[in-house]
């Protein structure tokens, strides 16, 4: 059984589960915390999306121009999704802070 593979990159949930997870994981990291959050997000889809649908050879003219309308679908899904999330479980996404221990 494989975790993730290109044709579920290509999928609505694969593509979306992968921008989630790519964006927590480097909206922090030095260059990218300059980059809005919603807009890091977009570019992540872009860079999702664009080789599942090379490697599974569906890109093509057509499907490069869809591509960048359902990059933005995921990333307003991520973004709203994760937000939902944090304030459903505010404590599961609090950070530590040991200074007021």
């Amino acid at each position: 059984m494989e975790f993730v593979d290109w044709p579920v990159l290509g999928t609505y949930t694969g593509a979306l589960t992968m921008v989630i997870t790519i964006t927590q994981i480097t909206k922090n990291a030095k260059y990218i915390k300059k980059i809005p959050t919603q807009l890091w997000s977009y570019l992540v889809a872009l860079a999702v999306l664009f080789p599942a649908y090379h490697f599974t050879n569906q890109l093509t003219l057509s499907n490069a121009v869809l591509i960048m309308f359902n990059a933005a679908l995921i990333a307003l899904a991520a973004n709203g999704g994760f937000d939902a999330i944090s304030r459903a479980f505010p404590d599961l996404f609090a950070k530590n802070d040991s200074s007021k221990a």
